[in-house]
């Protein structure tokens, strides 16, 4: 049940600010805790702001801009209104996430500015203070004068206080996967006019931490960074086919949230909902049909079955050996993905990432019979989503969805889009939407950070958008422990992020090789384990084959774990060597902890638990790990809150915990 308090305090604006601020032309919005504060001001008719975290300079005075086809510059010569501020204090019930409830609660500023001379524009900069970041947005109400707009820059200025340490997804072109190493280093060493994806974690002096990310991107431009004269400037990706339009709209409309998050715990950032708290509820009235879960994904692992009596590929007995093995495990679904590079859908193009004019993602090539494959794994209690290349199916989207239904599929990887201009942001809601109207789950490869949408769209379960397991099979050098963490630091902190999980070979740095087939993964056996814990994802991929996994150590725990959580809490964390965190789902909680390639041991309290007896099974590194990294072991024992256990994680290691608690 949601129980909203509101409090609007327009009237009491002296709570906030003077009357002479007001005359000024300043105006400010702080934190529910008071750390966090946002101040704007109108100089010589020029807006502005800066932002604090327990009285520490975070961003100086920051210019904000926005400039248009027609009209050009807005941000010279305004005057502001009378700024009004309310108080925000609700709970409001994720359908996924990671969190069941979210306690919302911000101070919230309007600032209402208009030009003093013609066209006379108004435009609202909304701004929400909560306890762990704050936020804004450009808000284009309906006016007499202005009825559209082109807008060919959004000129949102980041002036960073000092020299703050970057960690970022350097990027040199807009059209990109969004996939990439991330390079550490002073602000004051990022090259200018360079591309940063979001979200960018900066660590300033005294370890206070601040990433910028985007919230609610839906018919806009995605936002990246870039960097010109010392300053960091939003710049939005361009409409396709030229580079000046970056947004085109029709009045009343919005910008996506320009996002700040902030605290002196790196583990607070990770345990944020301010994202998910910045999109509005969900638009789907009938969610009965909607089952998060873990998947199959046969591409990572090579296609693998074993010696058979039947020919592997696109077939009705290809798909049945992995839906066998789905109903043995009681694993959701399984991934029908085609077979040797070859879609299963008709297509006059070769490969996966090619459609032709005539492909048709709504038939099934002539060896596969969908509908046998689907009342088959009906029949096991396993539901069957499909891989796409979405040009393949954009263009047919009714026809293709509701073939889709009929069939019983239960959702998608929509893969290759690779862009996040206007024209696809749309796209991407539009397939979302279409989607829950034939009751299908969705999951973007090849896409852009996920910004919150999976509040709206509960049927959004996992978006990639990562340099992720898949380099295993084609890099020398693989995915190291290392850039694990970096993705739990950067681009976790914008949500669910699919990995291509569950690779059970493990390999040393030293053994390492890449392979197309049978992959191998760096990190020990329970770093994989762990992965399922620290990464939220709502679709997790169990992407090796099933005789990899059956009878092997650890299969049990990526059986049970869950993909939807009830609530999270970070207990330890540091930046480049390891996180800890901790996931509850019911009474149960789950806890993954990996490392980077250096020996790790420590105490980890149990305080995050109930009262009560609990019993805690752990999987853990096997004393020789670090030489034989498929190794681990396993042990139950009683804890309560008041415990520690202690934590030994192997060079590139993990562990994971699962607390039951007692019912006497």
């Amino acid at each position: 049940m949601k129980t909203i308090v509101r409090t609007y305090l327009s009237g009491c604006l002296l709570l906030f600010m003077t009357a002479a601020a007001v005359a000024q032309n300043n105006a400010k919005v702080a934190s529910p805790d008071g750390n966090l504060q946002f101040r704007f001001r109108l100089s010589r008719g020029a807006a502005s702001y800066n932002v604090t975290y327990k009285g520490m300079p975070l961003v100086e005075d920051s210019g904000l801009e926005l400039e248009f086809k027609e009209g050009g510059v807005f941000g010279q010569d305004l005057k502001m209104a009378r700024p009004e501020i309310q108080t925000v204090d609700e709970n409001f019930e994720l359908v996924i996430g990671k969190a069941k409830m979210v306690h919302n609660n911000y101070n919230e500023l309007e600032l209402s500015l208009q030009e003093k001379t013609s066209p006379g524009r108004q435009i609202i900069v909304r701004v929400r203070a909560f306890n762990d970041g704050v936020a804004f947005r450009y808000e284009f109400p309906g006016q007499k004068n202005w009825t559209s707009y082109i807008m060919t820059e959004e000129r949102t200025t980041w002036r960073m206080a000092g020299n703050p340490k970057v960690r970022t997804l350097l990027r040199e072109q807009f059209v990109n996967d969004h996939e990439g190493l991330y390079s550490t280093l002073p602000l004051s060493e990022v090259r200018e006019d360079t591309l940063m994806d979001l979200p960018t974690l900066f660590e300033f002096p005294g370890k206070i931490y601040m990433a910028i990310t985007e919230a609610a991107l839906r018919d806009y431009a995605g936002m990246y960074l870039r960097k010109a004269d010392g300053v960091l400037k939003s710049t939005l990706s361009p409409l396709p086919g030229q580079s000046e339009e970056k947004v085109k709209a029709q009045l009343p409309h919005r910008s996506p949230w320009r996002v700040m998050m902030i605290s002196d715990r790196i583990g607070a950032l990770l345990e944020s909902n301010i994202i998910a708290s910045l999109n509005e509820p969900t638009v789907i009235k009938d969610l009965s049909w909607l089952q998060p879960g873990k998947t199959t994904f046969h591409w990572w692992n090579g296609d693998i079955v074993p010696d058979t009596t039947f020919a592997p590929g696109a077939n009705f007995e290809f798909n049945k050996y992995y839906i066998d093995f789905c109903a043995r495990n009681k694993i959701d679904f399984h991934a029908v993905i085609g077979y040797g590079g070859f879609s299963w859908y008709k297509s006059d193009s070769a490969g996966y990432g090619e459609v032709g004019p005539n492909t048709d993602a709504s038939q099934a090539v002539a060896s596969l019979d969908m509908e046998q494959v689907c009342d088959y794994a009906r029949q096991k209690g396993v539901g069957i989503h499909l891989w796409v290349n979405w040009k393949a199916m954009y263009p047919r989207i009714e026809k293709a969805f509701a073939q889709y239904e009929k069939w019983g599929i239960r959702g998608l990887m929509v893969d290759f889009l690779n862009r996040d201009d206007q024209e696809m942001v749309n796209i991407q809601e539009d397939i979302l939407k279409k989607a829950a109207e034939h009751k299908l789950y969705i999951q973007f490869h090849g896409a852009y950070k996920p910004t919150g949408l999976h509040r709206t769209y509960p049927n959004e379960f996992t978006r990639e958008g990562a340099y992720n397991y898949e380099q295993d099979k084609w890099n020398e050098t693989g995915v190291s422990p290392e850039h694990d963490l970096n993705i739990v630091f950067t681009r976790l902190l914008a949500g669910a992020t699919d990995y291509h999980l569950g690779g059970f070979r493990a390999a040393t740095k030293e053994t390492f090789t890449n392979r197309y087939t049978r992959p191998l993964v760096r990190g020990t056996r329970c770093h994989m384990l762990a992965m399922y814990v620290v990464l939220e994802s709502y679709l997790a991929s169990l992407c090796d084959y099933p005789e990899a996994y059956e009878g092997e150590p650890g299969f049990e725990f990526l059986t049970m774990v869950p993909t939807t959580w009830d609530e999270t809490i970070v207990p330890d964390a540091v930046l480049d060597e390891f996180a800890t965190i901790a996931r509850r789902k019911g009474d149960d909680w789950y806890v993954g902890s990996i490392n980077n390639s250096e020996q790790r041991t420590f105490r980890l309290p149990l305080s995050f638990l109930e009262g009560g007896s609990y019993e805690a099974t752990l999987w853990s590194d096997a004393e020789d790990a670090a030489e034989h990294p498929n190794r681990l072991r396993k042990e139950t024992k009683s804890v309560s809150k008041k415990d520690f256990i202690t934590i030994n994680m192997a060079a590139g290691g993990g562990q994971v915990i699962w607390f039951r608690k007692k019912t006497s």
